[in-house]
């Protein structure tokens, strides 16, 4: 290309010269052509490899202990793992954690993600702390956990404010009943079944009772009365939140049977001889015959983690008058209301939810209530399954008002305490405390 340019030219040059001149000028004999090297292919310089995203860091707090933390850490790495857009970082904080919760939303510094009992979460949203996710939760097609409708509906409730969801609950822990099968041979008693009522668990408390060595069952406050006002037909706060019937004959029938059992030696471990020896612990020693724990306590399997820890079964807790209601111990995990990261944090929520559900037991959802589910998230609730799984469908958590703390403490301090203690029937102690209860309702 280059040579042919230059005889161009060199044409060009010469027929000027002829405009120029009258007599022709012999052209000059042209240079013999040199060949033109090929120019050397440069290499295109290296473009950099496009850096990936970078993940939006989604901060977790949570009351988990040494060994929670390290089985959650577990979950959160697979969540992690599996995400393009976040990653979870866990901030435990295992003790005075409400109180230290508490002062990082006021100063603005909350985690984006922070676990809170069920008797929490209404407390928390009605003050503005939490993320409303409702329509994040309606825009979800794909994420197995945020199918509303696969939640136990008693449990779900819990998250809700107002008609607005502000959490996903990741346990539904049922109370069941412990007890030792040993003891019951011992004294020739025919292990608990479902036609157990009240009658048959004080009766057989008693005959399982021998005083200073051991006793039929345990109550300090726990199981919670709630359940036996349940289990009457009653409630200590209604269902539209505007009365608190503890008075009606119901609950009183049901509170009057819990106060004539706790602390009674007759029947149950003395109040003094708890603080001496501990509650849950004398049952693994083998000196409580029946207690009543949550479906995910270790009590059952105790045993073959130290064989010096008595052998429990599991069995239904004993239906009462109009039924067999049940505590259940919930929480979930929620959004921080001022996180910077609301998209991500929703994806952190339904990842970890999903990751939780198959670790903790009994994951709130109907599709996850199986015994397979179950073993593999606990191998060693094996043999009790089956009962746990039966006490699903009666189980019900504590009914929440945004004051709730208010009202607990009128509960226990000036109803629960003083009866437990005999300082008056349930009739008399509930009538006087009804109207401080009700004082601290939503108007």
């Amino acid at each position: 290309m280059r040579h042919k340019s230059l005889l161009i030219l060199v044409a060009f040059a010469l027929a000027l010269t002829a405009c120029a001149a009258p007599t022709p000028t012999p052209a000059p004999k042209p240079e013999p052509t040199k060949a033109v090297a090929a120019p050397t292919a440069v290499p295109p310089t290296p473009v950099p490899p496009t850096a990936a995203p970078q993940k939006v860091k989604i901060r977790l707090t949570t009351w988990a202990g040494a060994d929670e933390s390290k089985e959650l850490q577990a979950v959160i790495d697979k969540v992690n793992a599996a995400s393009s857009t976040f990653e979870i970082v866990h901030e435990p904080v295992p003790a005075d954690y409400y109180t230290k919760l508490q002062t990082s939303i006021a100063g603005g510094t909350a985690a984006d993600l922070m676990w809170l009992s069920h008797e929490e979460i209404i407390g928390y949203a009605s003050r503005g702390a939490l993320l409303d996710i409702t329509e994040f939760l309606k825009a979800d097609k794909t994420n197995p956990a945020a199918k509303l409708d696969d939640y136990f509906e008693p449990v779900l409730a819990s998250c809700q404010y107002q008609g607005k969801y502000y959490g996903l609950p990741w346990i539904a822990q049922p109370v069941v009943m412990f007890y030792n099968p040993e003891l019951f041979a011992k004294a020739g008693i025919k292990e608990p079944d479902e036609t157990w009522d009240w009658a048959t668990f004080k009766d057989v408390a008693k005959r399982l009772t021998i005083p200073g060595q051991q006793w039929g069952t345990s109550f300090n406050g726990w199981p919670p009365p709630h359940m036996w006002v349940w289990q009457a037909g009653g409630e200590v706060i209604s269902p539209d939140l505007k009365t608190c019937p503890v008075d009606s004959p119901e609950a009183i029938q049901g509170l009057q049977f819990y106060a004539d059992i706790i602390y009674n030696p007759e029947y149950a471990v003395p109040e003094e001889v708890i603080k001496e020896q501990g509650f849950g612990e004398m049952a693994k020693a083998g000196k409580v015959a029946m207690f009543f724990g949550g479906a995910s306590d270790d009590l059952d399997y105790a045993y073959t983690k130290d064989p010096k820890n008595a052998k429990l079964k599991v069995a239904l807790v004993p239906k009462g008058p109009a039924g067999r209601a049940t505590f259940a111990w919930s929480a979930a995990t929620s959004i921080w209301s001022g996180t910077k990261n609301k998209q991500a944090a929703y994806e952190a929520l339904v990842a970890l939810t999903e990751g939780i559900h198959h670790w903790k037991i009994v994951a709130p959802r109907k599709s996850l209530a199986n015994v397979e589910t179950i073993v593999a998230s606990v191998p060693g609730k094996k043999d009790s399954a089956a009962t746990i799984l039966k006490a699903l469908p009666d189980m019900r958590p504590f009914r929440v008002i945004p004051k709730y703390g208010d009202w607990n403490d009128v509960f226990w301090n000036q109803f629960m305490d003083p009866l437990f203690h005999k300082k008056g029937t349930a009739a008399d102690l509930a009538k006087a405390v009804r109207p401080k209860l009700e004082a601290t309702l939503p108007k």
